[in-house]
């Protein structure tokens, strides 16, 4: 632990400065202890991620502890599935909450002593009234509630009633228990909130036992001071919960009193970050489960390609803010392009397929070119790649009639083969009926070879190609931004905005023959036409990439234009 006269790290944000003062005054004895306490009611999205990295990150940094405890308190929308791919999640980001693996249902014999505590005390009765009625008489922002009829029931008889709640005598949602503060406070969630409801459902680690369950926000602090927890960081939209924390943690007997610190979430563009938006586009089958690389959860991201390094890099680039900001989804697309550059073999594949047939080369004749895997990184070595009469290039990489400033192929025009030779249009093969390009009939220049110390002929442009004998057939899944919109509303139809373009599957790609036998999981720069991973549905039989990120990135030319 970071003590009294070590040297405390420098301030990157405001919790740190915070952190920073706190640990020059002794407070805590010196620790610095947080938690990451996800609701497994869903996947864990990007947004989680920012969480994850600050509060392990901040436990690195002070070497402090970080806890991992799953907020369980609503057992209708929670289920084991979303607990082991949060834990998941969490572990393929690099962090581990060691033997600190906790759950506010392991609370759940205290919670309901401390809430026995506060009724004995006069600050927590029953409630009759039903939701509807505690919604009317919790009064508006702007004027005050008024107190429930049930408010002066004396505490033997709130004790009574709340054990028969225990005990299942009630029906659902026909009593709760609600603390009695203030209901004139300007703070609405200080107006008498409720504490426990009944709620008849099997909960997936205590089952049947209980049939009241304590609120997240009377479970959430007891639950961090049990557990030790010195800073509670949680995202903006409880700042207006902190005084019902402290309220709670001020009247139940406990050994300490975390504090609540705030930052603002992600807000990133084209997505939502709300888990009921995401469990809907699962449930309403708009997506192909909560791992479709177009999702923002982190099972999606990793299915796609992305690295738990570039997403940690992404977290520390937007660091971390006291009020709400949009960040632009560029930015997160430039992290995995800047972490794929390095680590990414460069190989060729073609998506849309065009034949090439140089009438010139030998027609049994193969050549085994070398190919550089990462030009930028020549400790990633070479490979060969085979090169014969029939090539296929990209339909996109051929005009009949070419703009001005078109530099592909065209009838007539010479272009390089990457790692090849020239070659030179000479004819184009046709359907008659149709029109429809078959093939095209080159020439090539044997003088050419790349690498031979003999490129004086230069040519402008430099195309991607396999061999059409030695090439693999491959699928290709391109993804888009899964919404049109950038900045989508908090109460917007998410579903109007959709994008019909999203998702793009091409099922005659050639690839190079040295991805005839890669794992899923693996990542390539395909050369011209972006970042790819081998996914999960590969098999030995058919392979299968999805497209990480194109080769554009916005982000650095909004970099570099800033600094000029």
């Amino acid at each position: 632990m970071k003590g009294l006269n070590c040297e405390l790290p420098s301030s990157t944000n405001f919790i740190q400065s915070i952190i920073n003062e706190d640990l020059k005054n002794n407070k805590n004895d010196g620790r610095v202890h947080t938690r990451f306490p996800p609701e497994p009611n869903g996947y864990l999205h990007i947004g989680h991620a920012k969480s994850i990295c600050l509060n392990f990150g901040l436990a690195e940094v002070y070497d402090g502890l970080c806890n991992l405890r799953f907020d369980d308190t609503n057992p209708t929308k929670e289920e084991v599935e979303y607990v082991d791919s949060i834990m998941a999640d969490v572990k393929w980001l690099g962090f581990d909450w060691d033997d600190r693996l906790f759950y506010a249902s392991g609370y759940f014999e205290k919670l309901y002593a401390y809430a026995l505590d506060l009724i004995e005390a006069g600050k927590a009765y029953v409630c009759d009234l039903n939701a509807e009625q505690i919604r009317e008489y919790r009064g508006t922002l702007t004027e005050p509630g008024k107190n429930s009829p049930y408010r002066d029931r004396s505490v033997k008889e709130n004790l009574d009633l709340f054990q028969r709640m225990r005990a299942g005598e009630f029906p659902d949602g026909s009593r709760v228990l609600r603390a009695k503060i203030d209901m004139s406070s300007p703070n609405i969630n200080l107006r008498d909130p409720v504490l426990y409801r009944i709620q008849r459902a099997s909960h997936h680690r205590t089952g049947d036992q209980w049939c009241i369950y304590p609120m997240y926000d009377y479970a959430h602090p007891i639950s961090d001071a049990i557990e030790g927890v010195t800073h509670s960081i949680c995202t903006l939209e409880f700042e207006d919960h902190r005084p019902l924390y402290d309220w709670v943690l001020d009247n139940v007997t406990v050994l300490c009193h975390p504090q609540q610190i705030e930052f603002a979430r992600l807000n990133l563009g084209y997505t939502v970050m709300s888990k009921r938006k995401l469990r809907a586009l699962v449930e309403q089958g708009i997506v192909n489960g909560w791992d479709d690389p177009r999702m923002p959860t982190i099972s999606g991201l990793r299915r796609r390609g992305y690295t738990p390094e570039a997403i940690r890099d992404f977290c520390e680039r937007i660091g971390v803010a006291k009020s709400n900001s949009f960040v632009d989804i560029a930015m997160l697309e430039h992290s995995i392009r800047e972490d794929l550059n390095a680590r990414a073999p460069r190989v060729m594949a073609v998506l849309r397929p065009l034949k090439v047939i140089i009438e010139n080369y030998p027609e049994d004749q193969v050549e085994m070119l070398e190919a550089e895997n990462n030009a930028e990184h020549p400790e990633m070595g070479s490979r060969h790649v085979p090169f014969g009469r029939e090539l296929y290039i990209e339909q996109d990489d051929f005009l009949e009639n070419p703009p001005k400033k078109f530099f592909r192929l065209a009838p007539g025009r010479e272009v390089r083969l990457k790692h090849a030779y020239i070659i030179k249009c000479e004819r184009v093969v046709k359907d008659e009926q149709t029109g429809q390009i078959l093939e095209l009939h080159c020439t090539y220049d044997p003088d050419t070879r790349s690498g031979m110390n003999n490129e004086k002929r230069k040519v402008k442009g430099t195309l991607h190609w396999v061999s059409a004998k030695h090439a693999v057939k491959a699928e290709v899944r391109l993804y888009d931004h899964l919404f049109l919109k950038e900045n989508l509303e908090e109460d917007e139809d998410f579903r109007a905005n959709l994008n019909p373009g999203s998702q793009e599957i091409l099922t005659n790609c050639m690839v190079e023959p040295s991805l005839a036998e890669v794992l899923p999981g693996y990542r390539y720069q395909f050369l011209r036409q972006g970042y790819f991973c081998v996914d999960q549905d590969a098999t030995a039989g058919q392979l299968v990439f999805n497209r990480i990120v194109s080769l554009k990135d916005a982000w650095a030319k909004i970099q570099k234009s800033g600094n000029n």
